[in-house]
């Protein structure tokens, strides 16, 4: 992956809109006084959440909030990875997992979809509206191949129900996250093979207990 570097072209200015700036002082209110700079990644995501990225602009704003040198929010912003530090798609941000079980699922696959409809990586498609990026593992590797969209998984993915599911976005379609082979979480496929019998796991198959062990006091 790239490193990630602030955008050359910068917005003039950022202010917290409301209801980011409510939600930042209940994050800054849960730490003792003069630890404020603890919240510094919840605010960072609020101000993705408001804006769709995070701009030069609010990374100062950040460090004043929170009093804090504006190096140290910038070394936050770019150390992880889901900070985006350029302008996304309006519609869709794509993150197509590449690690080794996806590879190995076809994630390559979906890429050549991304490239065919959308156009390079990290780079802002021509009408603003998409963007994609292929990332590291993202703990989905029984549903390979996947990609986080937006804010959701969509798993058991194929170069055709992607290139369906790009398109509903482009619709202003709201695509249904998850299994694309309708899974439930990371069950095989048709369902739960083991622990079949909930007694196995309810309790209602255990014998009770009339006393636990070492539960006596210590004598001396």
């Amino acid at each position: 992956m790239s490193v990630r570097r602030l955008a050359k072209e910068q917005p003039a200015s950022f202010a917290f809109s409301k209801a980011t700036k409510t939600k930042c002082d209940w994050w800054i209110a849960k730490y003792p006084e003069g630890r404020q700079q603890s919240a510094v990644i919840p605010i960072l995501w609020l101000v993705q959440k408001q804006e769709g990225w995070v701009s030069e602009p609010a990374i100062r704003a950040i460090a004043e909030l929170l009093g804090m040198p504006y190096i140290r929010v910038l070394e936050v912003a770019t150390f992880y990875t889901m900070f985006m530090l350029e302008p996304v798609g309006t519609s869709a941000l794509i993150q197509v997992c590449g690690t080794t079980p996806c590879m190995l699922r076809g994630a390559n696959d979906l890429m050549d979809v991304c490239k065919k409809k959308i156009g390079p990586k990290q780079t802002l498609s021509a009408d603003g509206r998409f963007t994609w990026e292929e990332v590291e593992c993202m703990g989905a590797c029984a549903n390979a191949p996947m990609a986080a969209i937006n804010d959701y998984y969509f798993e058991d993915l194929t170069p055709d129900n992607l290139a369906q599911i790009i398109d509903d976005f482009a619709a202003g379609k709201k695509p249904k996250p998850g299994s694309r082979v309708g899974r439930h979480t990371s069950e095989p496929e048709g369902g739960a093979r083991t622990l079949t019998d909930p007694k196995l796991y309810d309790g209602s198959a255990a014998k009770p207990i009339k006393k636990l062990p070492n539960s006596e006091p210590v004598k001396a």
